[in-house]
């Protein structure tokens, strides 16, 4: 039996070349895809370390307000600031009673 070469006809020349751009717009866009990924991750990550960066400064600023509200405590004893106006009112002192004085002796 002889080797007989066949051709294919033109519409399945085309079949087949539509087939061959279709696997090649796939993998083109599954390239996209992918960049697209790596750049959402970067961003990502920035935004954890970004994160994690201000989980610290905020600890700092609560540091800093307890050491502030311990000097002024020990300065100027329990109260309350008015922040807009800076004016301080110190807490009532309460005396203790006859009764209280005398179950501590």
């Amino acid at each position: 039996m002889a080797d007989q070469e066949t051709k294919f006809t033109d519409d399945e020349l085309k079949s087949l070349q539509d087939l061959q751009n279709s696997y090649q717009g796939k993998q083109l866009q599954f390239g996209q895809l992918r960049v697209q990924r790596l750049l959402v991750q970067q961003q990502l990550d920035v935004i954890d370390d970004t994160e994690a960066k201000l989980e610290v400064e905020y600890g700092e600023v609560q540091d800093t307000e307890r050491k502030l509200v311990a000097d002024l405590n020990e300065k100027y004893g329990p109260g309350n600031l008015d922040p807009a106006t800076g004016v301080f009112t110190p807490s009532p002192v309460v005396e203790p009673t006859a009764e209280e004085t005398s179950e501590t002796t």
